[in-house]
Protein backbone atom coordinates (compact mmCIF):
# COMPACT_ATOMS: atom_id res chain seq x y z
CA UNK A 1 0.00 0.00 0.00
CA UNK A 2 1.31 3.65 -1.05
CA UNK A 3 1.52 6.04 1.79
CA UNK A 4 3.56 9.08 2.19
CA UNK A 5 2.47 11.12 -0.58
CA UNK A 6 0.66 13.40 1.04
CA UNK A 7 1.55 16.40 -0.44
CA UNK A 8 1.16 20.56 1.57
CA UNK A 9 1.41 22.94 -1.54
CA UNK A 10 -0.96 23.49 -4.71
CA UNK A 11 2.43 23.30 -6.39
CA UNK A 12 3.02 19.68 -5.07
CA UNK A 13 -0.18 18.86 -6.03
CA UNK A 14 -0.62 19.80 -9.68
CA UNK A 15 2.75 17.70 -10.10
CA UNK A 16 3.19 15.91 -13.10
CA UNK A 17 5.44 13.18 -11.18
CA UNK A 18 4.43 13.26 -7.34
CA UNK A 19 6.47 10.51 -6.06
CA UNK A 20 9.76 8.29 -6.55
CA UNK A 21 8.23 5.50 -8.02
CA UNK A 22 6.24 7.56 -10.81
CA UNK A 23 9.32 8.66 -11.58
CA UNK A 24 11.45 5.35 -11.55
CA UNK A 25 8.18 4.05 -13.99
CA UNK A 26 8.43 7.23 -16.68
CA UNK A 27 12.29 6.72 -17.08
CA UNK A 28 12.30 3.05 -17.07
CA UNK A 29 9.42 3.72 -19.97
CA UNK A 30 11.93 6.50 -21.78
CA UNK A 31 14.53 4.12 -21.66
CA UNK A 32 12.55 1.06 -23.22
CA UNK A 33 11.45 3.84 -25.84
CA UNK A 34 14.82 4.75 -26.83
CA UNK A 35 16.19 1.23 -26.81
CA UNK A 36 13.21 -0.04 -28.84
CA UNK A 37 14.47 0.78 -32.53
CA UNK A 38 17.92 -0.93 -31.47
CA UNK A 39 15.86 -4.31 -30.96
CA UNK A 40 12.96 -3.91 -32.90
CA UNK A 41 13.02 -5.74 -36.73
CA UNK A 42 11.92 -2.88 -39.51
CA UNK A 43 8.28 -4.07 -39.45
CA UNK A 44 7.77 -3.62 -35.63
CA UNK A 45 9.70 0.12 -35.96
CA UNK A 46 7.21 0.58 -38.80
CA UNK A 47 4.73 0.43 -36.02
CA UNK A 48 6.56 2.34 -33.68
CA UNK A 49 6.31 5.42 -35.69
CA UNK A 50 2.97 5.15 -37.05
CA UNK A 51 1.94 4.72 -33.29
CA UNK A 52 3.66 8.23 -32.79
CA UNK A 53 2.04 9.75 -35.23
CA UNK A 54 -1.17 8.76 -33.99
CA UNK A 55 -0.52 9.57 -30.49
CA UNK A 56 0.00 13.23 -31.87
CA UNK A 57 -3.07 13.64 -33.47
CA UNK A 58 -5.12 11.79 -31.15
CA UNK A 59 -4.01 13.93 -28.17
CA UNK A 60 -5.01 16.90 -30.01
CA UNK A 61 -8.25 15.42 -30.55
CA UNK A 62 -8.75 14.81 -27.32
CA UNK A 63 -7.95 18.22 -25.87
CA UNK A 64 -10.54 19.61 -28.03
CA UNK A 65 -13.22 16.18 -27.57
CA UNK A 66 -12.45 14.77 -24.43
CA UNK A 67 -11.61 18.14 -22.57
CA UNK A 68 -13.80 21.19 -23.96
CA UNK A 69 -16.50 19.14 -25.41
CA UNK A 70 -16.33 19.86 -28.87
CA UNK A 71 -17.06 16.87 -31.26
CA UNK A 72 -14.96 16.87 -34.47
CA UNK A 73 -15.03 14.59 -37.76
CA UNK A 74 -12.16 16.70 -38.92
CA UNK A 75 -9.17 15.81 -37.61
CA UNK A 76 -8.14 13.94 -40.77
CA UNK A 77 -8.53 16.80 -42.71
CA UNK A 78 -6.30 18.75 -40.48
CA UNK A 79 -4.16 16.46 -40.71
CA UNK A 80 -4.48 16.30 -44.67
CA UNK A 81 -3.70 20.56 -44.48
CA UNK A 82 -0.69 19.91 -42.60
CA UNK A 83 0.87 17.30 -44.91
CA UNK A 84 0.05 19.30 -47.78
CA UNK A 85 1.69 22.49 -46.22
CA UNK A 86 5.39 20.45 -45.15
CA UNK A 87 4.87 18.61 -49.04
CA UNK A 88 4.53 22.39 -50.73
CA UNK A 89 7.86 23.43 -48.52
CA UNK A 90 9.89 20.61 -49.10
CA UNK A 91 9.48 19.56 -52.78
CA UNK A 92 9.11 23.34 -54.33
CA UNK A 93 11.63 25.30 -51.57
CA UNK A 94 13.84 22.47 -50.03
CA UNK A 95 12.38 23.27 -46.59
CA UNK A 96 13.68 21.61 -43.70
CA UNK A 97 11.85 19.60 -41.40
CA UNK A 98 12.69 22.09 -38.34
CA UNK A 99 10.63 25.06 -40.53
CA UNK A 100 8.23 22.67 -42.47
CA UNK A 101 6.81 20.66 -39.10
CA UNK A 102 5.95 24.24 -36.85
CA UNK A 103 4.86 26.04 -40.74
CA UNK A 104 2.48 22.95 -41.08
CA UNK A 105 0.80 23.07 -37.32
CA UNK A 106 0.49 26.80 -37.52
CA UNK A 107 -1.24 26.81 -40.69
CA UNK A 108 -3.43 23.83 -39.76
CA UNK A 109 -4.02 25.90 -36.61
CA UNK A 110 -5.29 28.95 -38.56
CA UNK A 111 -7.69 26.72 -40.67
CA UNK A 112 -9.08 25.09 -37.40
CA UNK A 113 -9.70 28.50 -36.01
CA UNK A 114 -11.77 29.24 -39.11
CA UNK A 115 -13.77 25.87 -38.34
CA UNK A 116 -14.16 26.20 -35.14
CA UNK A 117 -16.33 29.15 -35.67
CA UNK A 118 -19.74 27.40 -35.75
CA UNK A 119 -19.06 25.96 -32.64
CA UNK A 120 -20.08 29.43 -31.50
CA UNK A 121 -23.50 28.77 -32.46
CA UNK A 122 -23.67 25.05 -32.57
CA UNK A 123 -22.94 22.23 -30.36
CA UNK A 124 -23.01 18.29 -29.89
CA UNK A 125 -24.11 16.65 -32.87
CA UNK A 126 -24.85 19.25 -35.51
CA UNK A 127 -21.01 20.67 -34.40
CA UNK A 128 -19.57 17.28 -35.93
CA UNK A 129 -21.71 17.50 -39.23
CA UNK A 130 -20.43 21.24 -39.60
CA UNK A 131 -16.83 19.25 -39.11
CA UNK A 132 -17.72 16.89 -41.42
CA UNK A 133 -18.69 19.54 -43.77
CA UNK A 134 -15.36 21.29 -43.55
CA UNK A 135 -13.45 18.42 -44.28
CA UNK A 136 -15.35 17.75 -47.26
CA UNK A 137 -14.42 20.90 -48.75
CA UNK A 138 -10.63 20.95 -47.41
CA UNK A 139 -11.14 17.54 -49.84
CA UNK A 140 -12.77 19.90 -52.59
CA UNK A 141 -9.64 22.14 -52.02
CA UNK A 142 -6.92 19.17 -52.21
CA UNK A 143 -8.28 17.95 -55.46
CA UNK A 144 -8.88 21.39 -57.10
CA UNK A 145 -6.07 23.88 -56.02
CA UNK A 146 -3.68 22.10 -58.19
CA UNK A 147 -0.82 24.66 -58.34
CA UNK A 148 -0.86 23.51 -54.69
CA UNK A 149 -2.01 20.14 -53.75
CA UNK A 150 -1.20 18.76 -57.19
CA UNK A 151 -4.53 17.88 -58.14
CA UNK A 152 -5.34 13.68 -57.83
CA UNK A 153 -1.97 13.29 -58.24
CA UNK A 154 -1.38 14.85 -55.21
CA UNK A 155 2.74 15.63 -54.36
CA UNK A 156 5.64 13.80 -53.87
CA UNK A 157 8.47 13.83 -51.53
CA UNK A 158 11.01 12.94 -53.94
CA UNK A 159 13.96 14.04 -51.14
CA UNK A 160 13.99 12.75 -47.84
CA UNK A 161 13.29 14.74 -44.65
CA UNK A 162 16.13 16.67 -43.67
CA UNK A 163 17.05 17.78 -39.62
CA UNK A 164 19.92 20.23 -39.36
CA UNK A 165 21.27 18.07 -42.59
CA UNK A 166 20.75 15.03 -41.13
CA UNK A 167 18.66 12.92 -44.00
CA UNK A 168 15.65 11.06 -42.25
CA UNK A 169 15.25 8.42 -44.70
CA UNK A 170 14.74 5.33 -42.99
CA UNK A 171 12.03 4.48 -40.44
CA UNK A 172 14.90 4.44 -37.56
CA UNK A 173 15.80 7.77 -38.02
CA UNK A 174 11.72 9.09 -38.65
CA UNK A 175 11.67 7.13 -34.95
CA UNK A 176 13.84 9.12 -33.48
CA UNK A 177 11.87 12.45 -34.52
CA UNK A 178 8.45 10.92 -34.24
CA UNK A 179 8.61 9.16 -30.68
CA UNK A 180 10.39 12.90 -29.51
CA UNK A 181 7.66 15.14 -30.95
CA UNK A 182 5.09 12.64 -29.48
CA UNK A 183 6.55 13.31 -25.85
CA UNK A 184 6.82 16.81 -26.39
CA UNK A 185 3.34 16.38 -27.63
CA UNK A 186 1.68 14.25 -24.43
CA UNK A 187 3.77 17.01 -21.82
CA UNK A 188 2.26 20.12 -23.46
CA UNK A 189 -1.96 18.88 -23.36
CA UNK A 190 -0.41 17.61 -19.60
CA UNK A 191 1.01 21.10 -18.60
CA UNK A 192 -2.07 22.58 -20.22
CA UNK A 193 -4.01 21.19 -18.47
CA UNK A 194 -2.55 22.82 -15.30
CA UNK A 195 -2.94 26.39 -16.61
CA UNK A 196 -6.06 28.61 -16.38
CA UNK A 197 -6.70 27.69 -19.81
CA UNK A 198 -6.74 24.50 -19.16
CA UNK A 199 -9.65 24.37 -16.52
CA UNK A 200 -11.32 26.87 -19.04
CA UNK A 201 -11.45 23.80 -21.32
CA UNK A 202 -13.26 21.73 -18.84
CA UNK A 203 -15.33 24.49 -17.64
CA UNK A 204 -16.60 24.60 -21.10
CA UNK A 205 -17.00 21.12 -21.47
CA UNK A 206 -18.91 20.46 -18.59
CA UNK A 207 -21.66 23.54 -18.64
CA UNK A 208 -20.46 26.12 -21.31
CA UNK A 209 -23.54 28.73 -19.98
CA UNK A 210 -22.39 28.34 -16.26
CA UNK A 211 -18.48 29.20 -17.57
CA UNK A 212 -19.95 31.71 -19.06
CA UNK A 213 -21.41 33.37 -16.18
CA UNK A 214 -18.30 33.30 -14.05
CA UNK A 215 -16.37 34.98 -16.98
CA UNK A 216 -14.52 32.41 -19.57
CA UNK A 217 -14.94 33.58 -22.76
CA UNK A 218 -16.34 31.32 -24.78
CA UNK A 219 -15.40 32.85 -28.40
CA UNK A 220 -11.77 32.65 -26.99
CA UNK A 221 -11.32 29.26 -25.52
CA UNK A 222 -13.17 27.23 -28.19
CA UNK A 223 -11.61 29.07 -31.16
CA UNK A 224 -8.21 27.96 -28.96
CA UNK A 225 -9.11 24.73 -28.37
CA UNK A 226 -10.06 24.36 -31.93
CA UNK A 227 -6.96 25.69 -32.64
CA UNK A 228 -4.42 23.82 -30.76
CA UNK A 229 -6.26 20.30 -31.68
CA UNK A 230 -5.56 21.68 -35.37
CA UNK A 231 -1.87 22.72 -34.79
CA UNK A 232 -1.27 18.67 -33.22
CA UNK A 233 -3.49 17.50 -36.03
CA UNK A 234 -0.98 19.81 -38.45
CA UNK A 235 2.39 18.86 -36.76
CA UNK A 236 0.97 14.80 -37.26
CA UNK A 237 0.10 15.17 -40.74
CA UNK A 238 3.63 16.29 -41.20
CA UNK A 239 5.28 13.84 -40.06
CA UNK A 240 2.92 11.69 -41.94
CA UNK A 241 3.97 13.08 -45.09
CA UNK A 242 7.77 12.32 -44.60
CA UNK A 243 7.06 9.21 -43.59
CA UNK A 244 4.95 7.62 -46.76
CA UNK A 245 6.32 10.32 -48.80
CA UNK A 246 3.34 10.56 -51.26
CA UNK A 247 0.02 12.98 -50.10
CA UNK A 248 -2.87 12.57 -52.05
CA UNK A 249 -6.54 13.49 -51.88
CA UNK A 250 -7.39 10.03 -51.13
CA UNK A 251 -4.76 10.24 -48.01
CA UNK A 252 -7.24 11.47 -45.84
CA UNK A 253 -10.87 10.37 -46.25
CA UNK A 254 -13.27 10.44 -43.10
CA UNK A 255 -12.36 7.17 -42.07
CA UNK A 256 -9.26 8.89 -40.47
CA UNK A 257 -11.43 11.25 -38.73
CA UNK A 258 -13.68 8.61 -37.15
CA UNK A 259 -10.58 6.83 -37.15
CA UNK A 260 -9.41 9.14 -34.45
CA UNK A 261 -12.36 9.87 -32.54
CA UNK A 262 -12.72 5.85 -31.92
CA UNK A 263 -9.28 6.48 -30.46
CA UNK A 264 -10.00 8.95 -27.49
CA UNK A 265 -13.16 6.87 -27.09
CA UNK A 266 -11.22 3.77 -26.42
CA UNK A 267 -9.02 5.05 -24.86
CA UNK A 268 -10.42 7.28 -23.34
CA UNK A 269 -11.66 10.58 -22.90
CA UNK A 270 -11.07 13.45 -21.01
CA UNK A 271 -7.62 11.73 -19.65
CA UNK A 272 -3.79 12.24 -20.50
CA UNK A 273 -3.27 8.47 -21.06
CA UNK A 274 -6.28 7.93 -23.26
CA UNK A 275 -5.06 9.31 -26.69
CA UNK A 276 -1.96 7.12 -25.83
CA UNK A 277 -3.24 3.96 -25.46
CA UNK A 278 -6.40 4.25 -26.94
CA UNK A 279 -3.87 5.06 -30.85
CA UNK A 280 -1.52 2.30 -29.87
CA UNK A 281 -4.85 0.02 -29.62
CA UNK A 282 -6.20 1.06 -32.78
CA UNK A 283 -3.46 0.48 -34.62
CA UNK A 284 -2.25 -2.11 -33.76
CA UNK A 285 -6.30 -3.67 -33.98
CA UNK A 286 -5.78 -3.86 -37.52
CA UNK A 287 -2.50 -5.67 -37.98
CA UNK A 288 -3.65 -8.47 -35.33
CA UNK A 289 -6.61 -8.88 -38.14
CA UNK A 290 -4.32 -9.13 -40.33
CA UNK A 291 -1.71 -11.61 -39.12
CA UNK A 292 -5.16 -13.42 -38.11
CA UNK A 293 -6.28 -13.74 -41.75
CA UNK A 294 -2.91 -14.81 -42.77
CA UNK A 295 -3.13 -17.63 -40.50
CA UNK A 296 -6.07 -19.19 -41.68
CA UNK A 297 -4.70 -18.40 -45.54
CA UNK A 298 -3.39 -22.12 -45.30
CA UNK A 299 -6.47 -24.14 -44.66
CA UNK A 300 -8.75 -21.30 -46.06
CA UNK A 301 -7.66 -19.42 -49.88
CA UNK A 302 -9.62 -16.91 -49.72
CA UNK A 303 -9.45 -15.42 -45.96
CA UNK A 304 -7.73 -12.42 -46.83
CA UNK A 305 -11.06 -11.16 -49.60
CA UNK A 306 -13.50 -12.45 -47.00
CA UNK A 307 -12.07 -11.13 -43.93
CA UNK A 308 -11.19 -7.40 -45.30
CA UNK A 309 -14.34 -5.69 -44.22
CA UNK A 310 -13.44 -6.89 -40.39
CA UNK A 311 -11.99 -4.05 -40.22
CA UNK A 312 -14.89 -1.76 -40.31
CA UNK A 313 -17.17 -4.13 -38.09
CA UNK A 314 -14.20 -4.38 -34.91
CA UNK A 315 -13.87 -0.80 -35.44
CA UNK A 316 -18.02 -0.40 -34.95
CA UNK A 317 -18.12 -2.75 -32.14
CA UNK A 318 -15.43 -1.52 -30.39
CA UNK A 319 -16.92 1.74 -29.99
CA UNK A 320 -20.15 0.89 -29.12
CA UNK A 321 -18.76 -2.02 -26.45
CA UNK A 322 -16.62 0.76 -24.66
CA UNK A 323 -19.86 3.12 -24.81
CA UNK A 324 -21.72 0.09 -23.03
CA UNK A 325 -19.56 -1.29 -20.75
CA UNK A 326 -16.79 0.43 -20.18
CA UNK A 327 -17.45 4.82 -21.48
CA UNK A 328 -14.09 5.75 -19.76
CA UNK A 329 -12.25 3.39 -21.58
CA UNK A 330 -9.09 1.42 -21.23
CA UNK A 331 -7.36 4.43 -19.23
CA UNK A 332 -10.51 3.89 -16.34
CA UNK A 333 -9.12 -0.24 -16.53
CA UNK A 334 -5.27 0.55 -16.25
CA UNK A 335 -6.52 3.37 -13.04
CA UNK A 336 -8.40 0.81 -11.55
CA UNK A 337 -5.37 -1.56 -11.73
CA UNK A 338 -3.30 0.39 -10.21
CA UNK A 339 -6.03 1.37 -6.90
CA UNK A 340 -5.72 -2.10 -6.38
CA UNK A 341 -2.02 -2.23 -6.26
CA UNK A 342 -1.80 0.95 -4.27
CA UNK A 343 -4.11 -0.59 -1.51
CA UNK A 344 -2.96 -4.17 -1.58
CA UNK A 345 -3.47 -5.57 0.82
CA UNK A 346 -6.56 -4.37 1.71
CA UNK A 347 -9.61 -4.84 -0.34
CA UNK A 348 -10.87 -1.76 -2.04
Amino acid sequence: MRIGDAVSTYAADEAVLRTRTQRVWRGILLLGLALFPLVASPYLLYLGVLIGIAVISATGLNILTGFTGQISLGQGAFMGVGAYTAAWLADTWGVPLVVTLPAAGLVTAGVGVVVGLPSLRVKGLYLAIATMAASVILHFVFVHWKGVTGGNDGLNLGNAALLLGWKLDSDLRLYSVVIPVAILAVLGERNLLRTRVGRAFIAVRDRDISAEVLGVNLLQYKLMAFGISSFYAGCAGALWAYFFKVVTPDSFPLEVSIFYLAAIIVGGMGTVLGPIVGAAFMTLVPELLRAFTLLLTPVWANAQVHLSPLRGVVFGALIVGFLLFEPHGLAEIWRRIQRYFRLWPFKT
